[in-house]
């Protein structure tokens, strides 16, 4: 919904895009494309916009407006094809942790701004985007930005709770919840931050009655301290009885699980000694806290509740029932790439989550790859389960729309494998025709996998076209 022109200049990219109704990647997309004149720069090379530039858009804002409905019913989204290929899909120098991307680490995960083109460009507003392995929640929170309902499924009990945090806007009293939360860990905190160092008077180290796992997976990854810390996070979180800012919460102690950890990083599943100090485990979700104080509400803002998002935890091999679907946006998983289950093992042992089930449901893991035994996963493997995947999708994407991939290759048994190749050619086998292919470079810090597996520079936007009951 567009807003009155605001009565102070200049103004920001971002506070004109508001004013005007759309998202702040759509008024970069209109500069870059000629559609409107480029306003001056400030000393830094920062756009503003005095009365006249922020005129010029308000109005092309609405003229998109008046004829988004008629181009779109008379160009049956083909058209926006041809506009992607045109793209600079590397997006260098692109800001990916605006809104709520950056709530919670996520290994592997696409940059915002590649859904944020291929929603624009294959669906229109009010339609259905689903994100069919949501991993955490990027499509949903582009598809609900840019006044799209979204769905998103995932084996990963993990992901689904991060997605859900990332796509709920908060009211201010749920926010202030937050914050008081995170207050309430800061003066923990500083209350035991010598505890457990030799003073003149000896103190006692901080023992919490909260509930914490048990096995040795506990004590081999986390200090003693550690795990008294988290634990009275864990108490603090049980007592919430607002099931959305719970959700925030847990996300929020999740995020700070690995650093706390003793575990290398999230990319790296070995042990090493970190020196976390008492007091440290509450600063970090405290601070983790007050970022998802600040994004959420940023997110909230331009959120319009007219647009639903519903995210859902299920194996798609298990076919689960969603609406009708206007467009797929997703990064499928990498064979022989990655584990999500063996990363996110210690996050899913504090969240009291089923991890040997996601393990066994996780398409794709690497352990399965480098199995040496005979029921180890194949190249067969894979097409087998993405060929199930395929004909469960051809059912619930409308004909003639559109499904995105974003996928590299991997090396399985010791030879390369097109991803991009293999999923176009099992999804023609159900009924999917391939519209395009398009190469990009990966920004080397925004992807990582096994560096001696699946580390990969390049990967590929595949863009499927559903013709199910077209004669083959």
């Amino acid at each position: 919904m567009m807003s009155t022109a605001p009565s102070v200049y200049p103004l920001s990219t971002s506070q004109v895009a508001k004013a005007a109704g759309v998202h702040r990647d759509t008024l970069l997309r209109w500069l870059r494309a000629g559609l409107i004149p480029e306003p001056e720069r400030d000393r830094n090379g920062w756009r503003y916009f005095d009365a006249v530039a922020t005129a010029g858009v308000l109005e092309f804002a609405r003229s998109e407006s008046r004829t988004e409905a008629l181009a779109n019913r008379s160009d049956p989204l083909g058209s926006g094809i041809n506009r992607l290929q045109s793209i600079d899909w590397d997006f260098s120098d692109a800001k990916t942790d605006y809104l709520t991307h950056g709530l919670h680490p996520y290994p592997a995960k696409y940059i915002p701004q590649i859904p944020n083109a291929l929603i624009q460009e294959l669906s229109v507003t009010g339609e259905t985007v689903a994100d069919i392995f949501c991993g955490s929640g990027t499509t949903q929170v582009e598809a609900l930005m840019l006044k799209r309902n979204a769905i998103g499924i995932d084996a990963n009990p993990l992901a689904c709770l991060i997605t859900r945090a990332k796509t709920t806007p908060l009211s201010d009293a749920q926010l202030a919840e937050l914050a008081c939360l995170a207050s309430r860990a800061d003066m923990l905190a500083v209350s035991i931050g010598f505890t457990g160092i030799d003073t003149l008077f000896g103190t006692s180290a901080f023992r919490s009655v909260g509930p914490r796992p048990e096995g040795e997976d506990l004590t081999f990854w986390f200090d003693p301290h550690v795990i008294e810390e988290l634990a009275e996070i864990k108490l603090w979180i049980s007592a919430l009885t607002d099931s959305s800012v719970a959700d925030v919460a847990r996300v929020c102690m999740s995020s700070i699980i690995v650093s706390s950890s003793k575990q290398d990083s999230d990319t790296r599943y070995v042990r090493r000694e970190k020196g976390t100090r008492p007091g440290d485990t509450l600063r970090r979700f405290a601070r983790a806290l007050h970022t998802a104080v600040q994004k959420i509400s940023e997110f909230t803002d331009l959120y319009e509740p007219r647009f639903q998002s519903l995210v859902l935890s299920a194996s798609l091999l298990d076919c689960p029932a969603i609406p009708p679907i206007d467009l797929v946006v997703c990064s499928p998983p990498y064979p022989n790439a990655y584990s999500y289950h063996l990363y996110h093992r210690t996050r899913m042992l504090w969240l009291d989550m089923d991890q040997p089930k996601f393990k066994r449901a996780e398409i794709g893991s690497h352990r399965k790859y480098s199995s040496k035994g005979r029921n180890a996963a194949t190249v067969d493997t894979f097409k087998q389960e993405m060929r199930a995947i395929f004909a469960w999708l051809r059912g619930h994407l409308r004909r003639d729309r559109y499904a995105c991939f974003v996928v590299g290759s991997s090396t399985i048994g010791g030879a390369l494998v097109d991803n991009a190749q293999l999923l176009s050619d099992v999804a023609g086998e159900v009924g999917f025709k391939r519209a395009a292919c398009i190469a990009r470079t990966m920004q080397v810090t925004k992807k990582a996998f096994n560096p001696a597996i699946g580390k990969i520079k390049t990967e590929s936007v595949l863009i499927l076209q559903n013709r199910a009951g077209e004669r083959q």
